[in-house]
């Protein structure tokens, strides 16, 4: 197991940790608000432990527009949250920028991150649900104005060496190729 694996596992296992404990709205709550910090940090140390600057900036433009438009949402549509709290309802921000970071996360470096990245992710929007600070609606609009942002600002990323497969006319094999630069 890499060392980017196992450092992302003991992130999860940690940051989850509080519902383990007992199942109260509290810990789920706090497990969410930790969770919503998790994994925008999680894509910035993928970024750093990778050494993609132009990953952290893509991962920069998605979670600012991201944010930026749920705040505008948020300060334009008056929508009561189901607590009666405030008028902030609509979009859940933990949500948007919760799926923000898996998307990027798992548009960039692929579903073995993106997986772990999503059920996070998930978890972040339903703890916004279970403790009544919104409908699913806004986690719903969260959800999709965070992937979306990361769908418009995100490319793949490209790794030193590129191996592919070939079928073409009775040929299969693997094409295995790299990009050098000179200094």
């Amino acid at each position: 197991m890499t060392k980017l694996k196992i450092i992302f596992t003991i992130t999860f296992i940690l940051f989850l940790s509080p519902t383990l404990q007992a199942d109260t709205k509290e810990n789920v709550e706090l497990a969410g608000d930790i969770m919503v910090l998790a994994l925008p940090a999680t894509a910035y140390g993928m970024n750093i432990y990778k050494q993609d600057g132009e990953g952290a900036l893509q991962f920069t433009a998605s979670l600012a527009t991201t944010m930026a438009t749920t705040y505008i949402l948020k300060y334009t549509i008056d929508a009561e949250r189901p607590n009666g709290e405030n008028n902030r309802s609509f979009p859940s921000g933990h949500t948007s920028a919760s799926f923000s970071s898996a998307t990027f996360i798992q548009m960039r470096y692929g579903w073995k991150y993106g997986v772990p990245a999503y059920a996070a992710a998930t978890f972040v929007a339903w703890s916004r649900l279970y403790t009544d600070k919104h409908y699913t609606r806004d986690v719903i609009a969260g959800a999709a104005l965070g992937a979306l942002s990361s769908y418009i600002f995100t490319t793949k990323y490209k790794s030193d060496i590129q191996v592919t497969p070939i079928a073409d006319n009775g040929i299969y094999g693997l094409q295995i190729s790299s990009q050098f630069s000179s200094y």
